[in-house]
């Protein structure tokens, strides 16, 4: 591991300086770094791994600038939905991605429809959530609007979770079932969702949650309660369909930001105790978050869900969040926009700024605080390979 005097150059203007004279590679032994990542990965707290695991693996969005593909919203579309032409693109990026950065990192393979379970309705259909394609990407559609029209909205829903089954499973499950099982095809399993601020704020409204909990907190708790029901349900249901219960859950919940702490500790606190004690009761259970916002005011009631992973936004410094959350795996704290805006001697910097918070507790994973978006480049990648394996660098 290099140490830098107080009175050294700026080591990351440094490491950038040697990569522009590199021809825009930065140096990287990638033999070596892929066998010490395969062990840090595997347990980033172990007291024997030689480097800070990487967690920016790259995602299907950066295939538009990584290879000049217009970013229009037929090509967003057709990421999602053109199997054979997504399948096309990712390889053409795992090429590239394999001379950069010696791996190839996106799925290519072209989904089977024949081997594919039909689609079980969601949480959203059971709260009348309608999701449209807007502006490159699905948006659910808020299903109530004002306190009368929720009461009736989780009367119906009430009335759903007495036939749960009848409601989410299509008429033709039983047979494709049947036929899929023999192939060896395993169903689904329900263990994710948008969090539960999120996607009431997406079925009521985000000031309307706000004012629901200030203003009506019986109606909220009801509001609470059905949809811990509902999920409860989901959950049940697919694990008696597949005869299997594994274990882990995560949410996705950008929006609890919204919420003080204890409004947060009225309405989601519970739903998330509830699915992690039924779902994920062992230590090494997966109990995952992400939240890519500044909700660092709920972070002392988080550490209370005794999370083994989460990635929370770029204002959260790994510092506060390991106060709170000692065992737990931190995905962070790059921000997204310093990657994908390709700052690179910022991209570097924050590199050592995390790694020096994390140093002697270990159990960070240096990954973007947030999405990893398009702009993201494969020699921003291989930079902050450099950066661990130069910098980050436990033994």
């Amino acid at each position: 591991m290099t140490t830098l005097p107080p009175n050294c150059p700026d080591p990351a203007a440094k490491l950038v300086a040697r990569t522009r004279a590199a021809g825009g590679l930065a140096p990287v032994d990638l033999d070596r770094f892929w066998a010490d990542q395969a062990r840090a990965v595997a347990n980033p707290f172990g007291a024997d791994i030689p480097q800070v695991p990487l967690g920016v693996l790259m995602e299907r969005p950066c295939i538009f600038t990584e290879l000049a593909i217009a970013e229009t919203p037929a090509n967003w579309h057709r990421l999602l939905h053109d199997a054979p032409w997504c399948a096309q693109v990712c390889r053409a990026y795992n090429d590239k991605a394999e001379q950069i950065v010696g791996r190839r990192l996106l799925d290519e393979t072209i989904p089977d429809p024949q081997r594919a379970f039909p689609a079980v309705k969601t949480l959203a259909d059971i709260f009348e959530a309608t999701n449209i394609w807007h502006n490159e990407s699905y948006w659910l559609q808020q299903s109530a609007h004002g306190e009368t029209e929720l009461q009736h909205l989780l009367d119906r829903v009430e009335q759903r979770l007495e036939n749960l089954r009848s409601f989410i499973l299509p008429a033709n499950w039983d047979t494709e079932k049947t036929r899929l099982l023999a192939l060896g095809v395993q169903p689904p399993a329900y263990r994710f969702q948008r969090g539960p601020v999120t996607f009431a704020t997406s079925v009521y409204g985000a000031e309307d949650l706000v004012f629901l909990i200030m203003d009506h907190p019986d109606l909220a708790v009801r509001f609470r309660d059905v949809m811990l029901r509902a999920m409860l349900g989901l959950a049940r249901i697919l694990d008696e369909e597949a005869g299997r219960s594994p274990h882990g859950f995560q949410f996705n919940d950008d929006n609890c930001c919204l919420l003080t702490a204890e409004m947060y500790e009225l309405f989601a606190y519970p739903i998330l105790k509830t699915m992690f004690d039924r779902y994920a009761p062992a230590p090494g259970d997966r109990r995952y978050q992400h939240s890519d916002s500044a909700m660092g005011h709920l972070l002392p009631v988080l550490a209370r869900l005794n999370f083994t992973g989460v990635n929370f936004g770029p204002t959260l410094p790994v510092s506060l969040i390991r106060q709170h959350m000692p065992g737990t795996v931190i995905e962070g704290q790059l921000a997204p926009f310093t990657f994908s805006r390709n700052e690179e001697e910022n991209i570097v910097r924050e590199f050592l700024r995390d790694f020096e918070q994390a140093r002697a507790q270990r159990g960070l994973v240096f990954a973007t605080a947030g999405s990893i978006n398009n702009g993201s480049r494969l020699t921003g990648m291989r930079l902050i390979m450099a950066a661990i394996q130069e910098f980050g660098r436990y033994a």
